[in-house]
């Protein structure tokens, strides 16, 4: 029965959880419902619905164990819910004054808010995720960079949490950055709230516990079956699957990695600091400590732009 249940799991519940989320924002939307409280009532969902499935379908039993690092997750996340409602209006209006002089300049919006939510949606993603890889994928090859994106990588295991485990300046730069362009642009409230939708719900299964087999799919999504090696401790397979959403510019660049004849490893973490520090203080810091913490965890020095 177990084992029935698996094979429904790997193959469904992201499925019929995007698209439950996007459909019914969508409806809500078109309602007139605020783009802040559609966003924050299908990403809520999408949260507890993981968590529930991780309590009862785990990949790998041992990743549900707690490693010491609720707290510290939990203390990232609320940081950057702070982040984010600080900075981004902030980081809009700036865009917003670009867009009304790129309106001004060529004489007409150059966003097509005419268009249909859905498609809106997936060109929006398609212009946020360049962003987003091009940030991230710096973020591994440029030592100073590195710092910042560290914490995220330090985990010891994958679970629901991990989602929101990031450092608050990775947030500015990746969370709200792919937004910026789409506002310059004049992409609208509704559109941005799908996008943050989809990127929540998408992300939040890229790293959970449970079981995931999208076939034909992985070459679309940058789902949990390709992040699982770009959380490996080698950095070969780690420097892999850029995207956060879309595995579309993976593919172009030529960094997409599924290998057919292995899973990817349960022990994850940064195989040259087998030492991270855990606690919530600790990772808000590790940027700015740097040659502290790589003597204090581990012999290997910085990584550069080959290792990671």
């Amino acid at each position: 029965m177990r084992g029935k249940i698996d094979w429904i799991v790997a193959r469904t519940a992201f499925p019929f959880a995007i698209t439950a989320s996007i459909s019914s924002a969508i409806v809500l939307l078109n309602r007139g419902v605020s783009p802040e409280v559609t966003a924050g009532q299908m990403i809520f969902a999408a949260y507890v619905f993981i968590a529930v499935l991780e309590r009862f379908v785990p990949l790998h039993p041992e990743w549900s164990r707690s490693h010491g690092d609720l707290g510290a997750d939990l203390g990232l996340g609320a940081t950057n819910a702070i982040v984010v409602f600080v900075a981004r209006p902030l980081l809009f209006a700036a865009a917003v004054d670009v867009a009304t002089w790129l309106s001004a300049e060529y004489g007409a919006q150059i966003w097509l808010n005419q268009w249909s939510l859905a498609i809106q949606l997936v060109l929006a993603l398609l212009i946020g995720e360049l962003v987003e890889y091009s940030v991230h994928r710096t973020m591994h090859e440029v030592p100073w960079l590195w710092r910042i994106h560290s914490p995220h990588h330090s985990a010891e295991r994958l679970y629901w949490l991990n989602a929101l485990r990031f450092h608050p300046l990775e947030t500015l730069a990746v969370g709200q950055g792919k937004l910026v362009p789409l506002v310059m642009l004049g992409a609208d409230g509704p559109v941005l709230a799908l996008v943050a939708i989809f990127s929540a719900v998408h992300g939040v299964f890229q790293h959970a516990n449970i079981p995931c087999r999208l076939g034909p799919l992985n070459w679309v999504f940058s789902m949990a079956e390709l992040h699982r090696w770009h959380h490996s401790p080698v950095v070969a397979e780690a420097n892999r699957n850029y995207g956060g959403n879309l595995i579309f510019w993976d593919i172009v660049f030529g960094t997409r990695w599924l290998p057919e004849n292995r899973e990817p490893p349960v022990e994850t973490g940064i195989g040259d600091l087998p030492n991270f520090p855990r606690s919530y203080r600790s990772l808000l810091g590790a940027p700015f400590r740097w040659r502290q913490l790589v003597r204090e965890s581990g012999p290997s020095p910085v990584p550069d732009a080959s290792n990671e």
